[in-house]
């Protein structure tokens, strides 16, 4: 039991560095230049989840704007909300998912210590 512990708690880690991304680009998403993060999630050994953030170097729209030299070209974010925000709650739910699993595990060790006594 204590392995599915140990990678329900690597998920929640991982799912709560997916969460804190998808968060930051969605509170950047008028800034701009912003170049939004990608969480690409591995294998860690013995088991469990392994979370990198990498910045997504693509180009984001560009707009026309008055400054004081006249129009001028600027980029803008490249984030884009209709594909933040399903992340998000997707990211949210598989955080719950492996909590629930703690829990579970965790009344699972208990149960067992109990009737070991």
């Amino acid at each position: 039991m204590i392995p599915a512990m140990q990678s329900a708690l690597s998920g929640l880690s991982a799912y709560s560095t997916k969460v804190s991304s998808n968060a930051n680009n969605i509170a950047n998403v008028n800034t701009e230049g912003f170049k939004k993060s990608r969480v690409l999630l591995s294998n860690a050994e013995p088991q469990g989840v392994q979370a990198q953030s990498q910045r997504v170097e693509t180009p984001g729209p560009m707009t026309y704007e008055q400054t004081s030299k006249g129009l001028e070209l600027v980029e803008q974010s490249n984030v884009e909300l209709g594909e933040e925000l399903p992340q998000m709650s997707l990211n949210a739910r598989f955080y719950q998912a492996n909590l629930k699993t703690l829990q579970v595990t965790d009344e699972m060790l208990g149960s067992l210590l109990k009737a070991k006594a």
